[in-house]
């Protein structure tokens, strides 16, 4: 079968499924039985915006980008979103066959360094008129005032670094709630949920972990009873390691990514250090559990990224035109292009008309409302625990 045919067939099959589960009535309190936080996901709203719209749209030579990881380090983040960006696409398409409109991918492997010169090759193809992305704070930081100097709006779904949004930039635009959001959050389930009156708090130093750090130390206050120090593409952690096991804290939080989070997770495991162990979005990743082993048994996370338990008819249309099962930020990413296309249906056809479009947008998604105040954020901005059960991430109830 050739590959045209076979994603035609895969889309026809996902809409298939979104139809049945639409027919169906709402089943606000259960989903499969290893989910025993899934009582308290939220169910797909009646009035969540449908990226293939009315099928009636007309539109040509327009296309979206996502602009962000794809085979760098913490590579499966970036992925989780294009995935999520793919599946709105091709649902789009196969509904309007008068508007065709084209995913661009640009790989900035999460580097800060290399994300400026991405950026400029997105905003010199004049048929984007939006993005998806930048996923990390840092390459957001680094790259950012390039898209406001082109007016090219950006919709992250996973950029968390409060500052962000306090760079004057009129392109920016937040998919879920800061790290301001985060880290009292993530302090309340440290303290209120595992009733931890010590913490250790490590971060790593990307501008999303340092950020995050400051405001889980600040929201903690005197229960951050020590603090550490790691660097990106660090793999021994032994001396860290060892402050934590002769501090004996009830719970360390690990402000970072994945790839460094797993390896140190396992040498905590290694020394028979006891605390609960809580990361935040950046290590709420399979990959995670991969690289902690042992160490994954007693994992927690936090996240601003909602449950996809009841999206049911998401998560089967995912897995059908994706091949893999949603990961963290999946809905979001399906979310923020879903508003993109929006503004294609509704006859939009250069970036400025996008960027108005955006500020503007006032409706109901998988994951939440959108609405942007004039920095780019969102007035609904909830955070999420998580935890490991029987070797998978599962939803542990919503904390603010």
């Amino acid at each position: 079968m050739s590959g045209a045919r076979l994603t035609r067939v895969l889309v026809l099959a996902a809409a298939a499924t979104l139809a049945l589960g639409a027919c169906a009535a709402r089943d606000e309190g259960s989903t499969s039985g290893d989910t025993t936080g899934s009582a308290a996901a939220p169910s797909q709203a009646a009035d969540a915006a449908n990226p293939r719209g009315d099928g009636k749209a007309v539109c040509s030579g327009v296309s979206i980008a996502y602009a962000g990881t794809i085979n760098g380090n913490s590579a499966a983040l970036g992925q989780n979103i294009l995935r999520g960006a793919d599946l709105a696409v091709k649902q789009h398409n196969e509904a309007n066959p008068n508007c065709q409109v084209t995913l661009k991918q640009f790989d900035t492997e999460g580097k800060p360094d290399k994300a400026p010169g991405i950026v400029t090759q997105v905003i010199n193809e004049s048929d984007i008129l939006g993005v998806v992305g930048l996923p990390f704070s840092g390459e957001s930081k680094a790259a950012g005032n390039l898209f406001n100097q082109a007016g090219l709006v950006t919709i992250s779904p996973s950029a968390t670094n409060p500052a962000l949004a306090d760079n004057g930039w009129k392109t920016f635009f937040r998919g879920m709630g800061n790290d301001s959001v985060q880290g009292p959050a993530a302090a309340k389930f440290l303290t209120e949920t595992l009733k931890a009156n010590k913490v250790c708090v490590v971060e790593d130093d990307s501008e999303y972990g340092i950020g995050l750090a400051n405001a889980v130390k600040q929201a903690l206050g005197s229960k951050a009873s020590c603090t550490d120090k790691v660097k990106t593409g660090q793999t021994d952690f032994s001396a860290v390691v060892n402050k934590i096991a002769t501090e004996n804290p009830d719970a360390v939080f690990y402000a970072g990514y994945y790839p460094e989070a797993g390896p140190f997770a396992q040498q905590l495991n290694d020394k028979a250090v006891t605390a609960k162990f809580v990361g935040p979005d950046g290590v709420k990743d399979n990959e995670f559990l991969k690289g902690a082993g042992g160490g994954a048994t007693n994992a927690y996370f936090t996240c601003p990224c909602v449950p996809e338990d009841n999206f049911r008819d998401f998560t089967a249309a995912f897995k059908a035109v994706e091949g893999a099962d949603p990961g963290t930020y999946s809905p979001e990413g399906y979310d923020v292009t879903t508003i993109l296309l929006k503004g294609i249906d509704s006859g939009i056809k250069d970036r400025a008309a996008m960027l108005n479009f955006v500020k503007n947008y006032d409706g109901q998604g998988l994951t939440k409302k959108f609405k942007w105040n004039d920095k780019g954020e969102l007035s609904d901005t909830p955070v999420w625990s998580y935890r490991v059960e029987n070797g998978k991430i599962v939803n542990n109830g919503q904390i603010s």
